[in-house]
């Protein structure tokens, strides 16, 4: 089966990496000058150092190539590029970026609807997946989401194998929040683990942090199982504890003293849970769902409260039921 991962990104290098072991895979560069080295070196020193590219994938800066005559194009670019690359791509396709647009404050999904039309087979991807272990082919398991269940069904089927497990949903809006809203949660993990409060602290923003996302997917129609699910805990649980996750790292380094400027510049790779805290927070309000340690992260992140007095002010709140 012919497949395309467009995005040569750490993501789209390494799922493209394991899909050629048993798909003929081709895998799309932007950036002319980066396929032809990537090709040449068969090495993404930037994004994926220390990870051989197999023979097998074929790599190009052509798209149309790229996408010719596939069963399945993923596509792998950061949220912020995703709209323009869905105008140049024909479904069935699925995404594999997790967050909202910038200044629309839309989700993948609403991209996708806008662009391709309500009734395209479209998709998305997610779950708890640092990059470098799935190039190396470690065991990972995902959730292909789609509002057409057959879809989904197939493109999970497709994606499969080897080492990756795919579980199929038709939750798209479950799955596509609680891959947006677990970033901004890292970010407070990262900042708990930051000021040295221990183990006990982070497990416990983690379970608020999961609580929230539970609160704002419901609201949104999303169903709890989903947000319990892979795609919600499993990846919330990844992104605030593993040291590979660049949301945590933005939070630890927050807590350092450092500036969010300083921080982003030296990480070299997007930190999705930046860019979504103040959607999330406006989704927040919007739906009136209570979300305490997201109204504590973009505090933060917009420099009015310092690290250390954003967790004081949790440990502050009234007692309430747990819920």
């Amino acid at each position: 089966m012919r497949v395309a991962v467009l995005g040569a990104g750490a993501w789209g290098t390494a799922i493209a990496c394991v899909l050629a072991a048993r798909h003929e895979a081709l895998l799309w560069a932007r950036d002319a000058a980066q396929a032809k080295t990537l090709a040449q070196t068969r090495r993404n020193e930037r994004y994926l150092p220390g990870i051989e590219i197999p023979a097998a994938l074929t790599i190009t800066g052509d798209l149309e190539r790229a996408t010719a005559g596939i069963s399945l194009a993923l596509v792998a670019t950061p949220v912020a590029g995703l709209r323009e690359v869905l105008g140049r791509v024909k479904p069935p396709l699925v995404w594999l970026c997790k967050g909202f647009e910038q200044k629309s404050g839309a989700l993948p999904h609403e991209i996708a609807a806008e662009v391709l039309g309500e009734d395209a087979r479209f998709g998305a991807l997610s779950g708890p997946s640092f990059a470098d272990e799935v190039a190396r082919g470690l065991p990972c398991a995902l959730t292909l989401a789609s509002r057409d269940a057959a879809f989904a069904r197939e493109a999970a089927a497709i994606v499969h194998g080897g080492r990756l497990r795919v579980y199929y949903s038709a939750d798209l809006v479950g799955v596509e929040i609680g891959g947006a809203v677990k970033n901004v949660m890292a970010i407070a993990a990262g900042i708990s683990d930051g000021l040295g409060l221990g183990l006990n602290a982070r497990a416990a923003l983690i379970t608020r942090g999961l609580a929230e996302i539970t609160r704002l997917g419901m609201a949104l129609g999303a169903a709890p199982e989903t947000l319990m699910g892979l795609a919600g805990a499993g990846d919330l649980i990844l992104t605030a504890t593993g040291e590979l996750s660049r949301n945590r790292r933005v939070g630890v380094e927050l807590a350092r003293g450092r500036s969010l400027s300083d921080i982003l510049k030296d990480l070299g790779h997007i930190a999705e849970g930046v860019r979504s805290a103040k959607e999330v927070l406006n989704l927040s309000v919007k739906k009136s769902v209570e979300m305490p340690v997201t109204q504590a992260v973009n505090a933060v992140l917009e420099g009015q409260i310092k690290p250390a007095a954003a967790v004081e002010r949790l440990l502050s709140r009234d007692p309430k039921r747990e819920g």
